[in-house]
């Protein structure tokens, strides 16, 4: 296991029972959880982050040359024509 580095994280009083309450329940450590919990939310919020730029850059580019090639856009309607 590599080296955990420590971080002081003060947390309110219902989120300190919150927290300790599910330590409780499911047997883990509170640290076990709270390291889960974080790690969950920060790769959701880079997911999320990733998202939105990737929209953005779609809706700066749209209509552009960087926006759909029409050969493959006429070939996707096509296809999906002849599925209908």
């Amino acid at each position: 296991m590599a080296a955990l580095s420590n971080f002081h994280l003060p947390l309110s009083p219902d989120l300190h029972d919150m927290l300790k309450n599910e330590a409780a329940r499911s047997g883990q450590p509170a640290t076990t959880i709270a390291r889960e919990a974080l790690r969950s939310w920060l790769e959701q919020r880079q997911k999320q982050r990733l998202h939105d730029e990737i929209a953005a850059w779609a809706a700066d580019h749209a209509g552009t040359d960087l926006d759909l090639d029409k050969e493959l856009e006429r070939a996707g309607i096509e296809a999906l024509e002849k599925r209908s």
